[in-house]
């Protein structure tokens, strides 16, 4: 038993780490200009989908978007994703989200994710440059003109929105995220 439990942390591991060698922020101006459109229109499409959205980002500290998380898997699997991160309605910097799972699971999906930080402290947390959430972590997956409330954990609530693709999936497993302030960004 022990023997399986190190294998599946050390898939986990290994997927959540995949993503890490990805850089945080696009590389050029124009990159970024694009992320930003597209976060954007991916949280109207999420107040479209939800308009208490409207309500719980005004209620917010602050949030990140990430427009489009790409996932799959078989058995074992994977997501990967690039956002904004907002606060007070200026842009603060960027985010990657990395995911690692082991368990049931066949397909291919995108979706976008929303993630509201209730107060400074959870930000903080955030932009410390390494955060994950435990595999119990859970989302609130919009539904077009369903309300929603901010059910925080440890200070962040979190949404999504698919867009495409399908999956089946009962699995173990977590999101980690790293954060690059928008003053540290190179490339201009």
């Amino acid at each position: 038993m022990k023997r399986s439990m190190m294998w599946v942390m050390g898939v986990l591991a290994t997927m959540m780490f995949v993503g890490a060698g990805c850089a945080t922020a696009p590389a050029s101006p124009q990159e970024r200009q694009e992320l930003q459109r597209d976060a954007d229109a991916a949280l109207r499409d999420m107040k479209t989908a939800s308009p208490s959205i409207g309500d719980i980002l005004t209620n917010g500290h602050a949030y990140a978007i990430f427009p489009s998380i790409g996932k799959g898997g078989a058995i074992v699997g994977g997501a990967y994703g690039r956002g904004v991160v907002y606060q007070g309605g200026k842009l603060i910097g960027y985010s990657d989200l990395s995911q690692g799972s082991i368990g049931l699971q066949l397909g291919g999906q995108t979706f976008s994710e929303l993630v509201v930080f209730q107060n400074a402290d959870a930000l903080a947390k955030f932009k410390q440059g390494n955060y994950a959430f435990a595999a119990d972590a859970s989302a609130v997956a919009l539904k077009s003109g369903a309300s929603v409330a901010a059910d925080y954990r440890n200070g962040v609530a979190v949404f999504t929105n698919p867009i495409g693709g399908a999956m089946f999936q009962a699995t173990v497993g977590g999101q980690e995220f790293t954060f690059m302030a928008a003053d540290q960004v190179q490339g201009d």
